[in-house]
């Protein structure tokens, strides 16, 4: 896809707020100095600004915002214009106080903090609308407004009464009766049945929390009554602006707890979207895991978001330095921010962009990292490095037109299962893991440099080699049958334990699962053996060395598949760990142990060797910690190399290249990759 952006350079910059700056004009003078030497071409404008410019109600001052534009302009800065949403005015609580959200204990909470607000409220979505319409009218036509940003990073749900009544005008567009839902929720379980609709309410602690269907009808709700808010912002601005796109800066999860955020269902909010964008904060240098296993998490997360729209994408939001709301707020060692930043447009940014660009003076986000500190110099290594990836990004603006590598492996990946998976009375909670899961099948292919997209049950199949459905908990009939399809194609499919087990209304499937799976994996799942930590079991098999099995065993019957590995322990010892099972033109495989790595690494290597999945590459390594991304276009390839370590690394090119960054010198041979180093190579001569 082509970028919507109307702009042909990398955008460079993020957060600006000059409104709390506006008694020291000195600073605003001397922070547009700064963005000159810094190479800094994009600022946000507006985030949480809604205060500032609507300071009582009908009462307005655009001039400080005026007055931006106009600076942006004379130095070529793009404007990222933000709707201001995402807070909302004092004034606006204290008269409209149904605007605010009501906690899931029924009490409606004060004002204060951010996302603080109703998306359902009439009165809340009516004021935005009308602020939003004045930016448009005022700014719409302004040369240097590239992107709308609408408010900033939705989250959260509100149980009001607004909110209840809306989520059971959902239920019943969903399920028209009463029986109906009934059914689905199975409520003839603890005698939970609702005989009038005005009984249905959000699932709240001490209440209907054991109704796993509502659980998940709720999150659901909550989704797309986001959507809907994001859908009701942006009328005026598709009206009177509609050539300039717009996003929202989508999230990644809080690590270490989760890297993947999962209150929304973005599959669905990106198609709402022109361009995605989202906010990157690894954990760099933290002293659990490795900076190349922390290296892959983010590559995983990046092409997760690209994959959403299967496009180039933006960083709305990063750090130049640390976080201040990690557990421990770690600085960025020398040499990382421009391996991050670089890994980010290796696999399909378009942009490097920061929260934030001053440094807040007080208040809760005072000690994030920004690129202008309170220190208010330029000599401070954060500005330098941020300096030195402004100027890399320039030297990279013949690669801006071009889009991450097409991909032959998919991984599928579902809100809805993630939400059921994780709300299932079954398994155990510390170790079901989805997204880990993922993660552990991602790794090989990360390390052999092999692209990956993570596609939804929605997505084509056909375009790729090989999908991998990881612990698909809940699954449609429907998609079981585009499985099947797409092996009967010739397509290769990786399945894996706790997969088809319920259906979308978290109703167990009967009689030994969905007909369409059992065809394709060729088995019946008897029952799963939850292991406890220090308990584990082993499969081995002919062709594969033995491997640890942790956490999760199945004991199947086969249907059809052929046994590749078998479990040697416990009573099921002897039974089938690892199928294959050949449908039509394609052959599918089951796991129906959760593996250790070594296991996963060495059952992809062979699938690699039959499908020819490792793209040829110029450039030799010894692989881990060092990555190879690619982008192209039609004209040229970019070899992007990044050393995800703090030992140098050495380089073969097997042809003779040219080097970027030093540019564009022809370069071949053996060549050296600092500590945290990259180096752009390109074909282009």
């Amino acid at each position: 896809m082509s970028n919507p952006l109307p702009i042909s350079e990398f955008l460079h910059g993020g957060d600006y707020n000059p409104d709390q700056w506006l008694d020291r004009p000195d600073i605003i003078d001397q922070d547009f100095k700064y963005f000159d030497e810094a190479h800094i071409n994009s600022v946000s404008l507006g985030i949480f600004s809604w205060a500032q410019l609507e300071p009582a109600e009908g009462q307005y001052n655009f001039t400080w915002l005026d007055e931006m534009f106009d600076r942006a302009e004379k130095q070529h800065i793009n404007v990222v214009l933000a709707t201001p949403s995402g807070t909302r005015p004092r004034w606006l609580a204290e008269k409209y106080p149904e605007v605010l959200r009501v906690a899931a204990n029924g009490q409606r909470n004060h004002f204060g903090e951010r996302h603080n607000h109703c998306y359902t409220s009439p009165i809340y979505r009516e004021k935005t609308q009308a602020i939003n319409r004045l930016l448009a009218k005022r700014y719409g036509k302004r040369a240097n407004l590239v992107l709308w940003h609408i408010s900033n990073e939705y989250s959260g749900a509100c149980y009001c009464d607004l909110c209840q009544a809306a989520f059971r005008d959902w239920l019943k567009a969903k399920y028209q009766t009463l029986d109906a839902l009934n059914h689905a929720y199975w409520n003839g379980f603890w005698a939970h049945a609702y005989t009038t609709w005005d009984q249905v309410a959000a699932p709240m602690p001490n209440g209907d929390m054991n109704v796993l269907g509502l659980n998940l009808d709720w999150k659901r709700f909550v989704s797309d009554q986001t959507i809907d808010f994001f859908d009701n912002e942006i009328k005026p601005l598709r009206e009177l602006t509609p050539n300039i796109p717009v996003t929202t800066n989508l999230m990644g999860g809080n690590p270490p707890t989760s890297d993947v955020f999962f209150d929304l269902d973005y599959q669905k909010f990106a198609q709402h979207l022109d361009i995605v964008s989202w906010d990157s904060y690894p954990n760099w240098g933290n002293d659990y895991e490795s900076t190349a296993k922390l290296g892959m998490k983010t590559a995983l997360m990046n092409d997760s978001m690209r994959s959403l729209k299967h496009a180039n994408y933006l960083i709305m939001e990063n750090t130049p330095s640390q976080v201040n709301w990690h557990q421990f707020n770690h600085a960025k060692r020398p040499g990382m921010h421009a391996m991050a930043s670089l890994q980010e447009v290796a696999h399909g940014a378009d942009s490097v962009m920061y929260f934030q660009l001053h440094q807040s003076r007080g208040a809760s986000e005072m000690f994030h990292g920004a690129v202008i500190t309170h220190q208010l110099s330029d000599q401070t290594r954060v500005f330098k490095d941020v300096t030195q990836v402004g100027h890399i990004l320039q030297q990279l603006q013949a690669a801006h037109a071009t889009n991450y590598v097409a991909a032959k492996v998919a991984i599928v990946f579902d809100y809805d299962n993630l939400w059921a998976l994780d709300d299932a009375r079954n398994y155990a909670q510390t170790t079901k893991k989805y997204w880990t899961t993922i993660q552990t099948h991602y790794q090989y292919f990360w390390e052999h440099n092999i692209p990956v997209d993570l596609v939804s049950t929605a997505d084509d199949l056909t375009a790729y080699d090989l999908v991998i459905d990881p612990m698909h908990f809940m699954m449609s009939p429907t998609f079981a049958a585009k499985l099947k399809a797409y092996v009967e194609q010739g397509g290769h499919l990786v399945g894996t334990y706790i997969t088809g087990v319920v259906d979308r209304n978290y109703l167990a499937y009967l009689g030994g699962g969905i007909p369409d799976l059992t065809a394709t994996y060729g088995i019946k799942v008897a029952e799963t053996d939850t292991l406890y930590p220090k308990q584990h079991n082993q499969l081995r098999a002919d062709t594969y060395q033995k491997y640890a099995v942790n956490d999760y065993a199945e004991i199947i019957d086969l249907a059809g598949a052929e046994s590749l590995a078998t479990y040697t322990e416990d009573f099921y010892a002897g039974s089938p760990a690892l199928t294959q099972n050949t449908v039509g033109a394609g052959t599918a495989y089951y796991m129906a142990a959760r593996g250790e790595q070594a296991f996963l690494a060495d059952f992809y290597q062979q699938l690699d060797e039959k499908l020819k999945l490792s793209p040829t590459l110029p450039i030799k390594t010894l692989g881990t910690p060092v990555s190879i991304q690619v982008r192209e276009d039609s004209q040229a390839k970019y070899y992007f190399v990044i050393n995800f370590s703090h030992e140098p690394q050495t380089l073969t090119l097997a042809t003779e290249l040219t080097d970027v960054l030093a540019n564009n010198h022809p370069v071949s041979g053996q060549q050296s990759l600092a500590a945290y180093g990259v180096r752009i190579f390109s074909n282009l001569k």
